[in-house]
């Protein structure tokens, strides 16, 4: 099921250095740049006509006609009165524990002193308003509220909006039109009141630019399909977005001494995601990867989404790299930069000390990705295609501003003043100088003096 990527033999030479791995490993293709001509309509024509817009969208893509946006709060309240109590209980251990590693975040203000009467002062302050988006397409995504709303919340946002996909087909007798019941019912535990009914592009659009009852906001996050990612592309700069999240994506580095029966489960529950999610295998050990292939011929076919899951592991971005030793499989999930890595290593702590770009580190075989998809207290929205090389996933620096308070007496700026004025001189901003020379020439009394 998963295909053989051989690169033993291809590491680093005297001659010719390491290869470019990340190449080597491809990945799904997910241009979002060919997605702009489907969405620019879309996000205009909510711009010019709101609502409106937004609820023909809804009929025309998640085939539900409605008359309104926003989710009564009667339906959030009931949400949570009909949840099954065993997912409340999950519900509630996953926040307790993303709270705490949100709290333990939390940084404070930073004062550097430069010398008598000179000081600069980094605030951290809070985004005024977010939009959390949370995707209803394929899978009801309800972690993903808890992951976009605890760190939002815990770095001190005052104003939170939450949208996701109004429900076609809808569990028990809940109408059609709403979010799920399930992504209703945590926003209700975590105090969210604001919620609409809106997927997909046109929710993004609605966001930035404000729609009816929605009021723009400063900054959207969250995951999103194809669509959802392209309007925030085209939408940055207008509204703040995190990250241009692609589809899921695992890699596993594991020697012989690894569990196949760990490593294929844990391949298959991120092919679970998507069609276009990659699952992908590092190994030294030829057995091991034989091993695996027999675990998933096992254990897909006794899984639910057997289809989703064949399409995934059988793509092009998914598939099993052979290689030396693991010191050359370090340097592959390094180029490689995977959304979520795992280490099943004799050493994995040793191991997962060398990772330079992972999105999220998982580390030894009782931490599987699915623990940080709901309960490990980590957040599991994370750089995906690679971004692991340069970005960080969400969380409550997500949420802030660092924001620098300059403060210098006469005296200080007395002292640094002529160095201002001989550097604003060599870039040629004369201007910049005198805004400077025209205090230090200048007899008028220091405030508080």
């Amino acid at each position: 099921m998963l295909r053989r990527i051989d690169l033993r033999g291809t590491g680093a030479s005297p001659d010719q250095g390491a290869p470019d791995y990340r190449t080597l490993v491809p990945r799904a293709d997910f241009d979002v740049e060919s997605a702009l001509h489907v969405v620019r309509p879309i996000c205009d024509d909510v711009r010019d006509r709101g609502v409106e817009a937004i609820l023909e969208y809804s009929a025309k893509f998640d085939g539900v006609e409605g008359t309104d946006i926003a989710v009564p709060h009667e339906a959030i309240s009931r949400a949570l009165v009909e949840l099954d109590p065993a997912v409340r209980a999950g519900l509630e251990e996953s926040i307790r524990r993303l709270r705490l590693t949100c709290e333990a975040e939390l940084e404070a203000d930073i004062v550097t002193d430069l010398g008598p009467g000179a000081r600069v002062t980094q605030r951290l302050i809070p985004v005024d308003r977010v939009g959390l988006y949370v995707p209803g397409g394929i899978a009801p995504l309800v972690s993903s509220v808890l992951m976009n709303v605890v760190p939002a919340q815990v770095a001190g946002v005052g104003s939170i909006a939450l949208t996701s996909s109004p429900q076609k087909t809808v569990p028990n007798d809940w109408g059609a039109g709403l979010p799920h019941p399930t992504i209703l019912a945590a926003c209700a535990l975590l105090g969210i009141d604001e919620v609409y009914a809106v997927g997909g592009a046109q929710a993004i659009a609605m966001l930035a630019y404000g729609a009816g009852p929605c009021r723009r906001v400063d900054l959207v996050t969250g995951p999103g399909n194809i669509y959802t990612v392209s309007a925030k592309r085209l939408l940055k700069g207008i509204v703040g977005i995190d990250s241009e999240a692609g589809p899921t994506e695992i890699a596993i580095l594991a020697d012989d001494t690894a569990d196949a029966g760990y490593v294929a489960a844990d391949l298959i529950s991120q092919a679970e995601h998507d069609p276009m999610a990659g699952s992908v295998l590092v190994t030294d050990s030829l057995r091991l990867a034989d091993d695996v292939d027999a675990e998933l011929d096992k254990q897909v076919a006794a899984t639910k989404h057997v289809e989703r899951i064949r399409t995934a592991l059988s793509g092009q971005q998914s598939g099993t790299v052979l290689v030396d030793d693991i010191a050359q499989g370090l340097e592959v999930v390094n180029a490689y930069a995977a959304e979520h890595l795992e280490i099943h290593t004799a050493d994995a702590a040793a191991d997962a000390a060398k990772v330079r770009n992972g999105g999220a580190i998982f580390v030894g075989p009782f931490a599987p990705v699915s623990l940080g998809d709901y309960c490990a207290g980590s957040n599991h929205v994370l750089p995906t295609g690679g971004c692991a090389c340069h970005s960080s996933g969400l969380s409550v620096r997500s949420f802030v501003r660092a924001v620098h308070v300059i403060e210098y007496s006469r005296a200080a700026l007395t002292e640094v003043g002529q160095h201002v004025i001989t550097l604003a001189e060599a870039e040629d901003l004369p201007g910049h100088g005198a805004a400077v020379r025209v205090r230090l020439e200048s007899e008028r009394p220091e405030a508080g003096a």
